[in-house]
């Protein structure tokens, strides 16, 4: 063999080497379906977000997002199930501030780990809750409510979405807050606790305006106030909890994208920008309204820094309030 055509063939070798050093390349993402796990029930308001969400961000990145309800446990069910998932982009999952925040002290164990496990992709927005009573209790305002149920201690229920809710938790805050005992009776999802108050199994609910906010337009339940510290938007004859006597209530639900630790940088980055796009369209405004959602784009950072503000204050909800798992 000539000198010339070794060389060549040596170089042609190192090149291979290298080639299989740095692995296969990897495909242009997305080139398939992507998976949003969102571990709530379907038809409640982390549902019905993603699902606004999922068709305008399919449209964007040219794949179809496939929402796949996991609920249980909180969100905990759900959460595992995404900290299980390959981090290739193509599964995502829904989080908000019960499996972000809440979670980590409301329960002694979790199975995942929200600092190592999980990357943040983008915080979406937040939602108030509404406090809604069944159109026969009788009662038109907040200050009614706490009178009835301090003359009936334990014979009024509340249902919720379920155990470490916001819509749970903000009524163990209202509760202790009021000196009232009510009982909680929580439910696997919004659908069917808002069910069974437009029916009468209970008697009230704190739930999410994105989920019971038709329900108050259509008048089958009876709104007495919103939890943030400041009136809604869309439903601005509601007073807040402050102005109905409880000036330190102040509760508000958010939510957002997450992915399995190792998700490439890259793919994180461009799911951000485009959430961020759908969350702050001009064509998507009125949707978002409708739900009563406060959608925003911000960095992926922002989504893990809201949860480890408000880890602590729901701490402290949890532990002023009693609450516990049913």
């Amino acid at each position: 063999m000539k000198l010339h055509d070794r060389r060549e063939v040596l170089t042609r070798l190192a090149g291979l080497s290298l080639l299989a050093a740095a692995g296969p390349a990897r495909a242009a993402w997305p080139d398939r379906p992507i998976r949003l796990i969102v571990p709530f029930a379907a038809g409640g308001s982390p549902d019905v977000i993603c699902r606004l969400l999922g068709s305008e961000l399919g449209k964007a990145l040219g794949q179809t997002v496939l929402i796949d309800n996991k609920p249980g446990a909180s969100g905990n069910i759900g959460t595992q199930e995404l900290v299980r998932a390959a981090p290739d982009g193509y599964t995502l999952g829904y989080a908000n501030v019960g499996t972000l925040s809440i979670n980590l002290s409301l329960f002694a164990t979790l199975p995942y780990q929200r600092d190592t496990q999980l990357l943040p992709v983008a915080l979406m927005g937040f939602v108030q809750n509404a406090l809604v009573v069944r159109k026969d209790l009788g009662v038109k305002s907040v200050a009614e409510l706490i009178a009835l149920a301090r003359s009936r201690p334990g014979k009024l229920s509340m249902g919720s979405a379920g155990n470490g809710t916001t819509g749970h938790l903000g009524g163990e805050l209202f509760k202790s807050q009021t000196k009232t005992f009510i009982v909680h009776v929580p439910y696997r999802g919004s659908p069917q606790a808002i069910q069974d108050l437009i029916g009468g199994q209970v008697d009230l609910m704190f739930d999410n305006l994105s989920s019971i906010g038709p329900h108050i337009r259509q008048g089958r339940v009876t709104a007495l106030a919103v939890s943030g510290s400041r009136r809604s938007p869309a439903f601005a004859d509601l007073p807040t909890l402050k102005e109905s006597g409880l000036p330190d209530y102040d509760i508000v639900a958010w939510g957002g994208i997450v992915a399995p630790a190792g998700t490439p940088r890259d793919v994180v980055l461009r799911l951000n920008t485009e959430i961020g796009r759908v969350m702050t369209s001009p064509a998507n405004a009125e949707r978002w309204a409708s739900l009563s959602f406060e959608p925003l784009a911000a960095p992926p950072e922002r989504l893990f820094e809201q949860a480890r503000r408000e880890q602590p204050i729901w701490a402290d909800v949890i532990r002023r309030s009693g609450a516990k798992l049913d």
